[in-house]
């Protein structure tokens, strides 16, 4: 079993930056690719970003592809990320999540992912 929280989120105007963190329980953390997922009221889970086990490789969302970096710490069992120029479309709940199967190509559905935090709740304003 790996547990997983997610920290970091708040209310932000829009242009504003906030980083998200997400702590993986588990002494074989660097064994997991992880990926970070949003879903919006009324709307379905959408993929955000997703980092390989080393860190090597890295898929984002084409609507977050250049304002949001995924990033992972292996020494702190740690992932963040990085969202920058938000605006108020990324209103919305962010998960990280825990993919135990692959190991350099991360999943990008969300059936893939083993493990799922809480959540954390990001608001955008106008």
């Amino acid at each position: 079993q790996v547990h997983v929280v997610e920290s970091g989120g708040g209310l932000v105007q829009a242009g504003g930056s906030l980083r998200l963190s997400c702590a993986a329980s588990g002494r074989t953390f660097s064994s997991y690719c992880m990926g970070w997922f949003r879903q919006a009221p009324g709307k379905e889970r959408e993929f955000v970003a997703a980092i390989s086990r080393d860190g090597g490789n890295t898929y984002y969302a084409d609507s977050v592809k250049g304002r949001f970096t995924i990033s992972r710490d292996g020494a702190k069992n740690m992932v963040y990320l990085q969202m920058n120029s938000l605006k108020p479309d990324d209103t919305a709940v962010y998960y990280c999540a825990v993919d135990r199967d692959r190991i350099n190509i991360p999943a990008t559905t969300a059936a893939n992912y083993d493990y799922w935090g809480q959540g954390t709740q990001v608001t955008v304003s106008s």
